[in-house]
């Protein structure tokens, strides 16, 4: 059997970077996100174009544009990393913010991407992590709460089978909910199984699920920046523009585009367009 082809157009809107005076468990989360759509951006622009060259037979030597994220990727991927030691702690009764902490501090602490907080706004921060887009000092305080505390699936049961609200019924319905009719052997291998969702490991299944379907596309990028931090109306301040472009990696795309070939155009079209040039050949 083949596999079906499916053609779509859709739009990813993704949220900034976030660096406030106050970080925690939302903003860690957030930011690793753009962390790895950031990797995705980089090696879309710079690995793929750069292989396409190679491949058209251009006499290019393949040049590292740096903006490599992959030490505070696997900082947060790795086995005992951010995301593995905050569901281990959520799974422990006794474990506490302090406990999470320490066992944070331990694992990671020699990593050079992981710092001590560096927060003048928040003296309780517990540590910093060096992302591409600057050094966030985070706050670990509730996040052991806050990633036990999952929708609950029977709660989501209620809303799709019982809600008399379409627009309620349709956010829902790629959730498998709970079913009231399980059967009974189902029920007691749950039961057996034990330990229910986190919200860091649906997180990061939807974020795996969403990367696939970009690795799968032939993305587009459309960058928007920040023109001053007033927000006034034609107030432009260089330095933040400056920031962003180094951040978002558009600096690097337009090296790659000044040393190689920024526009494309097929063989034939070529050839229809440039033929009259070559006539006396």
């Amino acid at each position: 059997p083949t596999l079906k082809k499916c053609n779509f157009c859709a739009v990813l809107d993704i949220a900034g970077f976030e660096i406030f005076e106050y970080n925690g468990f939302e903003q860690i989360s957030i930011n690793f996100v753009n962390e790895k759509l950031q990797q995705f951006f980089n090696h879309h622009m710079f690995v793929v174009e750069q292989e396409e060259y190679v491949k058209e037979g251009i006499d290019w030597v393949m040049v590292d544009f740096g903006m490599d994220l992959a030490a505070a990727i696997i900082m947060f991927e790795k086995p005992m990393g951010i995301w593995a030691i905050l569901e281990e702690e959520s799974l422990f009764p006794k474990a506490t913010d302090k406990s999470f902490e320490e066992k944070l501090k331990a694992s990671l602490g020699k990593l050079p991407v992981f710092l001590k907080p560096q927060s003048k706004t928040d003296k309780n921060a517990h540590f910093a992590i060096s992302h591409y887009a600057g050094i966030v000092s985070y706050n670990v305080t509730n996040w052991l709460e806050k990633n036990k505390d999952p929708v609950n699936d029977s709660v989501v049961e209620v809303m799709k089978s019982t809600s008399s609200c379409a627009l309620l019924v349709h956010l829902w319905r790629d959730h498998p909910g709970q079913p009231t009719t399980a059967p009974k052997e189902e029920g007691k291998k749950k039961k057996e199984g034990g330990g229910g969702k986190t919200v860091s490991s649906v997180y990061l299944v939807s974020l795996t699920e969403l990367m696939t379907t970009l690795h799968s596309c032939e993305p587009h990028f459309v960058r928007c920046l920040v023109p001053n931090t007033h927000k006034k109306p034609g107030d432009v301040e260089p330095p933040l523009i400056m920031h962003q472009l180094t951040c978002n990696g558009v600096l690097e795309g337009i090296r790659i585009c000044m040393r190689g070939f920024p526009n494309r155009m097929m063989y034939p079209d070529f050839k229809l367009r440039y033929a009259i040039l070559g006539q006396q050949r």
